[in-house]
């Protein structure tokens, strides 16, 4: 058993290798050359490489199961084409030694998939954000105009906030900050428009000042509003550097700590959170796809030659592939419009392809 092993993991491995390889030589190249439209002073043509290169982790994480089920496909067609998986069958590889086989090597690629996803690709992703942002003289990177909601206890009572963040720099640092305080009945009392500002420790330090509050007429008086500009203040806040990052930073630099994390503020401060749901549970789930990729090349191994050669199979491998992708990106898309539940959303592609593998399998192990 251990010389099959041996046999089905080196020739899986190699071939998810090579295919795995070849996508990423393809996306490398594209997003090489969309970034030639933008090769300037500044932003010089090793930017654009490194740009590119940064890039390769989060492609590797999306093209992972379409990779191990080329991949799979290939080498398992290879050996029935070479009657090597006719000689193992026949040596007493039945289809419950063969699925367990696979389904030990797909959980390595689960892992493999999962460590690239959540740990890797957010900081490639982040790094070549922040690369592109400084090279081209923008400094801003991630989305532009992100609120986020804060609460907090007062001497005067309680006092709520919602925070405008404009952009964020290269240099983690945020620009046209708004601040509107609120009172228990919504009243607002006061308005702080920062130029700049930077999160550490639990505290705003803005720069640029202008505070804005309104004094409550009484009654036959209309409330009067006084302006007061300093150069620097002091904001305490509850909204810590990670939740900040979270709302202004592209939402694939976030893992799935962060997401999980993000979700939790959201939630407390009653805001929509079913966009941030839905990638956390894609993120979560996603990886056992490969597992699922796994089972779907299985039946490839017992189709006769006759029935197509490799090049054939390979080919409906291609398409079951991206079929999976159209039918994973247009769940996310639906489940955020019909507000469906986001760990069913995430995982339907998954469970659809691992129904037709069982299916297959079943069938050419019973007829075939």
């Amino acid at each position: 058993m251990r010389t099959v092993r041996r046999l089905f993991y080196k020739d899986i491995v190699g071939a998810v290798t090579f295919v795995a390889v070849a996508f990423l030589s393809l996306f490398f190249f594209i997003d090489f050359v969309d970034e030639l439209g933008d090769v300037a002073r500044g932003y010089t043509l090793l930017h654009a490489a490194v740009y590119s290169l940064l890039l390769v982790p989060g492609h590797l994480y999306e093209l992972a199961p379409i990779a191990v089920l080329i991949g799979t496909i290939y080498a398992l067609a290879r050996l029935a084409q070479s009657s090597e998986f006719t000689i193992l069958r026949t040596g007493g590889l039945g289809p419950g030694r063969a699925l367990a086989l696979l389904a030990s090597l797909g959980f390595g690629f689960a892992l493999l998939t999962y460590l690239v996803g959540d740990y890797l690709a957010p900081l490639s992703e982040r790094e070549a954000a922040q690369l592109q942002a400084g090279a081209k003289g923008t400094q801003r990177i991630g989305r532009t105009s992100a609120w986020l909601k804060d609460h907090a206890s007062t001497p005067e009572g309680e006092r709520s906030y919602s925070v405008n963040v404009g952009a964020t720099r290269s240099d983690a640092t945020l620009q046209d900050v708004r601040i509107f305080e609120f009172d228990a009945d919504g009243r607002l009392l006061r308005r702080i428009a920062a130029g700049r500002a930077r999160v550490e420790d639990g505290r705003w330090h803005l720069e640029n000042v202008l505070v804005t509050r309104w004094n409550p007429g009484d009654g036959a008086s209309a409330a009067v509003a006084n302006d007061e500009r300093v150069q620097a203040l002091d904001w305490p806040s509850t909204l810590s550097a990670g939740v900040v990052a979270a709302a202004v930073l592209p939402l694939k630099t976030m893992s799935t700590v962060e997401l999980f994390r993000y979700i939790g503020h959201l939630s407390d401060n009653e805001q929509a959170a079913q966009q941030y749901e839905i990638q956390f549970w894609k993120r979560a789930l996603y990886p056992f796809a490969c597992l699922v990729m796994v089972g779907l090349a299985l039946p490839f191994a017992y189709l006769h030659a006759r029935a197509g050669g490799i090049s054939l199979k390979v080919f409906g491998g291609i398409m079951l592939g991206i079929s999976f992708v159209l039918l994973n990106n247009m769940a996310s898309h639906l489940g955020l419009l019909r507000n469906w539940t986001p760990w069913i959303v995430a995982a339907t592609p998954s469970a659809l392809f691992l129904l037709l593998s069982l299916a297959a399998f079943s069938w050419l192990v019973r007829y075939r």
